[in-house]
């Protein structure tokens, strides 16, 4: 910390004065970045924020009654101008108040005899600390002894620094690498770090401290938002009043994970330097599993292919010498087309198979990801990938059902992306066998449009020509029946057919258009009652 006014002031060799404000106030111990000195009007031109101005008030007229000159001083001087007015202090303090500069030093017995009252009404009603400098104190001592400090703060800086890249470095070299490296950056910190994973998921460390449980939900929100990119990237965020500075883990495109960290404090270039270590020795920590999870990939497709082949036991013996098992039936089969997956899905999925001990398993076939999971951990899969593109689940099946379970969750998927939805399961689409698969293509704007000449006909003509049809359908197109149940002649009823027939420019006595004037007839239904 650069030094504070409290600090100049315990100095017995400065002799400094506190005049504004009074001892113990919060202002004096703020630090004091520099000190400049200056006799202009107005030196805020030259001056930043935070430092210490030392004048000797030559820019301010001097007070003759209050100044004690010999007469040979005065002869030299000459006439004594204007007493200056306490606006001329007012406006030069409200200046510095402005520009925020972090106290007046004010010399005595130089130009001026004492402090100007008005100078110091100034500083008290802006509320700018001031400070008395005497007469045997030169400027340069006071700007020697912060400059010496601030050297003295940056050589501890610099060392404190050596010593925690030293701890540090010690911690990776530990059984737990990854987990003492964190746990160092904690303690010179003194802040809170959360590392997560490249699902977006918090990774409790042991004996870490953890997130406050008030930011912890918007934490993982913006967390995963920055993985989502795919890009490496550096955030510094104002989260319910809290300082977070979020750090992306990996190479572009191939994130590993997240570190957050809570800062307590800004992060001066050394702190900055111990954060920057940390996440080199982490990303290296997570990139040293690159190339085993490639491999892994690999083996779960060719286990995956054992399974659709129908070699079950193969299959089973090499997943349980690597994940434990596989997913028990009944399970569910869901599909996902991922033409370049991201990085932090196959993580994510990677780690969802670690977690549930092979209960999730997945692999990749060229563009298309598989997964297989049971009910229990079906709600985890889907609102993974529905953060990821659009899938298609199978109805619930067992290991050796598999090939059928993969084509129902493949057409699945393709009415998914028909429909723009993020998940459509097969049962959705099975619900009425092939009418079901219609009835989900919308087709009842397709059924008024066949059917209306003959909804036309019937008005314009006042027949019944559409009754007569839906009743025939209805009795399963048997003659006799439909006729006695609409109280007509068979001959009549055939007529109205036939007649129906020619209007839509369709051969009732055919199967295919028959099927397709019947399937016309229940859609229209359902659209009117669905309005009725």
């Amino acid at each position: 910390m650069p030094p504070s006014l409290n600090v100049l002031l315990r100095s017995r060799a400065l002799k400094l004065r506190l005049v504004v404000p009074d001892a113990g106030a919060p202002r004096l111990d703020e630090p004091i970045s520099w000190v400049h000195s200056s006799d202009l009007a107005d030196p805020t031109p030259f001056l930043d924020a935070g430092q210490l101005l030392l004048t000797d008030g030559t820019q301010f007229p001097v007070d003759a009654m209050l100044t004690e000159t010999t007469t040979a001083d005065a002869a030299t001087v000459g006439p004594s101008p204007a007493v200056p007015t306490g606006s001329v202090y007012g406006e030069y303090v409200e200046r510095l108040v402005g520009h925020g500069i972090a106290g007046l030093g004010f010399a005595t017995q130089v130009i001026h005899g004492t402090l100007p009252p008005a100078l110091e009404e100034a500083c008290r009603k802006h509320g700018l600390p001031l400070l008395e400098v005497p007469d045997r104190t030169p400027f340069i001592a006071i700007i020697r002894m912060v400059a010496d400090y601030l050297a003295k703060e940056e050589h501890a800086r610099a060392e404190w620094s050596l010593q925690a890249q030293r701890a540090i470095s010690r911690a990776a070299l530990r059984p737990d690498g990854l987990t003492s490296i964190l746990g160092e950056l904690e303690r010179q910190l003194h802040s809170w770090v959360a590392l997560y994973d490249a699902a977006g998921n918090y990774v409790r460390m042991p004996r870490n401290r953890p997130v406050p449980s008030d930011i912890a939900s918007d934490v993982t929100a913006k967390v995963r938002t920055a993985l989502d990119l795919g890009t490496r990237s550096a955030s510094y965020l104002e989260i319910g009043g809290q300082s977070v500075t979020l750090q992306t883990l990996g190479r572009k495109g191939s994130l590993r994970g997240a570190l957050a960290m809570g800062a307590i404090e800004p992060l001066d270039p050394a702190r900055a330097d111990i954060v920057n270590s940390v996440i080199g020795l982490a990303s290296l920590a997570l990139e040293q599993a690159r190339t085993l999870d490639t491999a892994r990939r690999h083996l779960r497709a060719g286990v995956f292919e054992q399974l659709l082949a129908g070699s079950t036991d193969v299959a089973v013996k090499t997943a349980r010498q690597v994940w434990g098992q596989l997913p028990r039936d009944p399970l569910f089969v869901t599909a996902s087309r991922q033409e370049n997956p991201a990085p932090n899905l196959l993580e994510a999925l990677e780690l969802l198979a670690d977690d549930y001990r092979g209960a999730v398993f997945y692999a990749l076939r060229g563009e298309l990801l598989v997964i297989l999971s049971g009910r229990a951990h079906q709600d985890k899969v889907l609102e993974l990938m529905q953060r990821h593109g659009t899938c298609g689940v199978s109805s619930e099946t067992t290991i050796d059902g598999l090939p059928g379970a993969l084509e129902e969750a493949t057409r699945a998927l393709r009415r998914a992306t028909e429909l723009g939805r993020a998940a459509v399961e097969f049962s959705e689409l099975s619900e009425g066998g092939v009418l079901g698969l219609l009835r989900e293509e919308k087709a009842g704007p397709v059924a008024r449009g066949l059917l209306q000449p003959l909804v036309a006909h019937d008005q314009a003509e006042q027949t019944e020509l559409l009754a007569t049809v839906r009743e025939w359908f209805a009795n399963d197109c048997v003659w006799d029946k439909t006729a006695r149940r609409l109280g007509v002649h068979r001959h009549t009823l055939r007529n109205r057919v036939d007649a129906a027939g020619r209007i839509l420019a369709l051969n009732l006595d055919g199967m295919r258009d028959r099927l397709e004037l019947f399937a016309a007839v229940q859609f229209l239904e359902e659209t009117q009652s669905q309005k009725g």
